[in-house]
């Protein structure tokens, strides 16, 4: 209660019940892939929409995180429920994972924008 200022900004504040309080769903994107392997690089940049070499590079560089995890290995396994977190491009959740008749895995994968 005694802000009464931001940076230059003038501001008034007042309490307001919990019950009031609404958060904003995140935006959401579905995505299906087949993918030859579970490595994080080709996951990944089926995820986010870029190319694998550009991914190792980030992945190498250490802007890849894996459940929070920082993760410097191109070829580190992901399984599904694993959160891979991006530095500035967002967030994307591995779900239901199958095996393809060719031995391939196809992913659902939940971006988060």
């Amino acid at each position: 209660m005694s802000l009464t200022q931001v940076r230059s900004v003038p501001v008034k504040t007042q309490p307001i019940p919990i019950a009031e309080l609404k958060v904003r769903e995140p935006k959401k994107k579905e995505l299906t892939t087949v993918e030859a392997s579970m490595r994080l690089d080709a996951i990944a940049s089926a995820g986010f929409a870029m190319s694998r070499s550009k991914m190792a590079e980030m992945i190498l560089g250490g802007d890849v995180r894996v459940n929070w995890k920082e993760i410097t290995s191109t070829s580190h396994t992901v399984k599904p429920g694993d959160l891979i977190a991006i530095r500035g491009k967002g967030r994307v959740e591995v779900g239901e994972m199958m095996v393809t008749k060719k031995d391939r895995y196809r992913v659902q994968l939940t971006r988060f924008i």
